[in-house]
């Protein structure tokens, strides 16, 4: 499975992009998706994160501005991003959990997609 986003790019704080992961391969089901980030100097952190089962999660820093959301049909997740601030600069990267059901036993492979750089500026 083969991750690539995109949609990254610099805008000026108070501005919106849309971020855009889409999933290629053999795919088996996908069972979470989620966005992470991380700043330079900084760890990476978990910005949504949106399981097929249970509730979406936000990183505090983020409720409110940024909301998750899938295409199944197309394997693809989305990141809007409103209101960004300049702390909000990072490299974006998009996951993926596939889970293949073999017999009795449940196989789950753990996806990372390259990156899409978010520039916000003062």
């Amino acid at each position: 499975v083969q991750l690539q986003a995109s949609g990254g790019g610099s805008v000026q704080a108070g501005g919106s992009l849309r971020l855009s992961c889409a999933a290629s391969g053999t795919i088996s089901k996908i069972v979470s998706w989620a966005w992470y980030r991380q700043a330079p100097t900084k760890e990476r952190e978990m910005v949504a994160h949106q399981p097929i089962d249970s509730s979406t999660r936000y990183s505090d820093s983020v409720k409110g501005r940024f909301t998750i959301s899938r295409d199944n049909a197309e394997n693809t997740v989305y990141l809007e991003m409103n209101d960004l601030k300049p702390e909000d600069t990072a490299v974006y990267l998009c996951n993926a959990v596939d889970s293949k059901v073999v017999g009795e036993t449940i196989y789950e492979h753990v996806y990372w997609g390259q990156g899409t750089l978010v520039t916000v500026s003062s």
